[in-house]
């Protein structure tokens, strides 16, 4: 017997279960809608069981909508049985996962649901199933073969399915919630993705740390609060503290001759042409910083057209934006 290719079989079950998640997306319809709305107004939280592979996929989806701003968990439908019920509240609603919809130790969980009118949406792919005609929304999922051999029949294409309708309610119920960057973050505050979502008011610095000074200050006086707080930049301010723009090492090589001679709102360059709101993500701030024209290395944090902080390009990469 010669040994499979295991590129020809990855391809094979790469191929199978795409072809299954084409037919799920076409025969999507108003029961997802339905689905969404459901847990949208859910007042409770959202309360995925399932058991075996079902379960472990009912736990990734709880996980997923728990990230993206839904009050969700998962109970396995074996501990249900035997003391977990306690944990589903008249306000929550019941997302079940079963391949047959048969499975016989979410019977409990099914019987609580109709006991105390608790909302419960089946996602199986056997609509005329225990499960499928307890449910008060069906999601029904292709009966797909399972990407291995008929005679093993393990849960392959079938979880696939499960864990993609999953991701499409999560993604779907994020959206109806208006669920923003800035809420992801409250979610994520550690790794790569959390520094990703870090704004420009989580890295900037304020108060006696800004350099600012007024249009009419001599450029003696400007030179020294530019030395003094370090940052190559000084912000001139109007008497009711909105930035009129910057002085920056540039902008003194222009006015070389006669410097000293000169005010802070004389040497300005006006604007400044780069200024960004706090609640802007630091990585919006690092892409202006970079694109011309001139690439800058220091922003000044705007607030109504005030300054309210500064930030340099090496607090984001400290940070680990990149």
């Amino acid at each position: 017997m010669s040994t499979p290719d295991p590129i020809a079989v990855g391809r094979r079950v790469l191929a199978a279960e795409a072809e299954a998640l084409r037919q799920m997306a076409e025969a999507l319809g108003d029961s997802f809608a339905q689905a969404v709305e459901t847990l949208f107004e859910a007042k409770g939280r959202i309360v995925c069981t399932g058991i075996g592979k079902s379960g472990h996929v009912a736990r990734k989806i709880a996980a997923t909508l728990a990230s993206t701003g839904s009050q969700a968990m998962f109970v396995h439908a074996t501990e249900a049985s035997h003391g977990d019920l306690g944990m589903i509240g008249g306000d929550d609603v019941i997302l079940a996962l079963s391949k047959t919809g048969e499975t016989r130790e979410l019977a409990d969980i099914i019987a609580y649901a109709k006991r105390f009118h608790i909302p419960l949406i089946a996602m199986t792919t056997v609509a005329d199933s225990a499960l499928g005609r307890a449910a008060d929304v069906l999601l029904a999922i292709p009966d797909a073969p399972e990407a291995c051999a008929p005679e093993l029949n393990a849960p392959t294409t079938s979880t696939t399915l499960q864990i993609a309708l999953g991701d499409a309610l999560a993604v779907a119920l994020l959206e109806r919630r208006g669920f923003a960057p800035k809420d992801f973050r409250v979610f994520h505050p550690g790794g790569k993705l959390g520094a990703m979502l870090r704004t420009v008011a989580d890295l900037m610095h304020s108060g006696d740390e800004l350099p600012l000074v007024g249009p009419q200050t001599p450029m003696k006086d400007t030179l020294l609060v530019m030395t003094q707080k370090r940052w190559g930049v000084v912000g001139v301010v109007d008497p009711a503290g909105r930035l009129m723009g910057a002085v920056t090492d540039g902008d003194l090589r222009r006015h070389i001759e006669g410097l000293m001679d000169h005010t802070a709102g004389q040497v300005m360059t006006p604007g400044p042409k780069k200024a960004v709101p706090p609640d802007m993500l630091a990585s919006e701030a690092l892409a202006l910083m970079s694109d011309p024209p001139p690439s800058v290395t220091v922003l000044f944090v705007v607030d109504d057209g005030k300054p309210v902080g500064i930030l340099h390009v090496h607090d984001i990469l400290r940070a680990g934006v990149m």
